[in-house]
């Protein structure tokens, strides 16, 4: 099997840039996951590889070799879409076999197929056409006919969105191991970063045709990049609030909404700007009497999601900020006045001119 490596790459439509100097190293039998929002470059990047698109400047190289210019057939790439694609007038067997092209002789293509739907589990419906399957049965056809060559490198784009939530989490824990057993270099699409921590072996930010960070799932959630990651990864999102950090008595510190609160050790590392300080919503713990460190907000709202509760907080300067706690947690109701404390390791700091993080010497480690 090859490697993947793109090399700075890009590419421009008029003023638009969806691909700025993209620079990616996919392993055999690794799975990257490129993440991002809607817009940020995500699927052009895909067909660059692909042979869609050529790039206007970098290198494309599969096992070390340039594939920029080489025909899609030629490339050694697998790829399935989100939308199937799916042959109509052929049965799910034949739409299977045509990822084999001209490469097989019929008598060696129908073991290789029995072989892939019975991984899939979709043998007892070969003979189908795509119209009598289901949105799983397609996605897994398409997966098949992508992986059924045994290429070099798979590209699967966002291959899941247009199956049901029961399969999308099914798939979720299927396929990286029947993805690993190709030993191809996978790169895999999706706008869910659920979905992404779920299948990656490392993640990918890709925001505006930029990579921010290139990480494992813990790392990126962890120690985000910037702030623009941070705000990618969770449900609810990060907690953000202006502040200026100041060094008191070896002690990193800073105002929130008239509270003093801790971030850790000064250290040498003072930042000389002014920043964002970032604070996950699980990291917060909500109390009704003062404490250290203690900040005075309200509950605007409570909001029950089974697996934990929600509350919309507006601290005393008007910042908003959520915090999720388990559901059996007492956390009072709306209009009730309480405490937000938490724990310095819990801390993230941004720089507000760049966006970039800035590291804090007592911020818990990823594992």
């Amino acid at each position: 099997m090859a490697r993947l490596e793109l090399k700075s790459v890009g590419k421009s439509f008029g003023a638009a840039r969806p691909a700025d100097g993209v620079s990616l190293t996919v392993e055999p039998g690794e799975i990257v996951v490129v993440f991002g929002p809607s817009g940020s470059g995500k699927t052009v990047l895909l067909r660059m590889i692909a042979g869609m698109f050529e790039p206007d400047e970098g290198e494309i190289l599969v096992g070390g070799r340039s594939i920029v210019g080489a025909a899609p057939e030629r490339r050694g790439i697998g790829m399935a879409f989100q939308n199937f694609a799916l042959f109509p007038h052929m049965t799910a067997r034949d739409n299977i076999a045509s990822g084999l092209g001209a490469r097989a002789a019929a008598s060696d293509a129908a073991p290789r197929v029995e072989a892939i739907s019975r991984l899939l589990k979709i043998e007892h419906v070969l003979g189908h056409a795509p119209r009598e399957l289901s949105n799983g049965q397609k996605q897994r056809t398409a997966l098949a006919r992508a992986l059924i060559g045994y290429p070099d490198v798979l590209l699967l784009d966002d291959p899941l969105r247009n199956v049901d939530a029961k399969l999308r989490y099914e798939m979720r824990l299927e396929l990286p191991n029947l993805l690993r057993r190709g030993a191809a270099a996978v790169l895999y699409v999706t706008q869910d970063y659920r979905e992404a921590m779920a299948i990656a072996d490392r993640i990918a930010v890709l925001v505006d045709g930029r990579l921010e960070q290139v990480a494992s799932a813990e790392q990126i959630y962890v120690t985000p990049a910037s702030v623009a990651v941070a705000r990618l990864f969770g449900d609810p999102s990060i907690n953000l609030a202006e502040v200026t950090p100041f060094a008191e008595h070896g002690t990193l510190s800073a105002m929130v909404s008239g509270a003093k609160v801790r971030l850790g050790s000064a250290d040498g590392h003072l930042p000389d700007c002014p920043c964002w300080l970032g604070v996950r919503p699980e990291d917060l713990v909500i109390s009704v009497s003062a404490s250290e460190d203690a900040i005075p907000a309200h509950i605007l709202a409570v909001t029950p999601m089974h697996e934990k509760a929600v509350l919309l907080l507006r601290l005393s300067d008007g910042t908003e900020w959520l915090t999720a706690l388990p559901p059996d947690a007492p956390h009072g109701a709306a209009n009730d006045a309480v405490f937000v404390r938490f724990a310095p390791e819990a801390a993230l700091l941004f720089d507000r001119a760049t966006g970039l993080r800035i590291g804090l010497s007592h911020r818990r480690q990823a594992a």
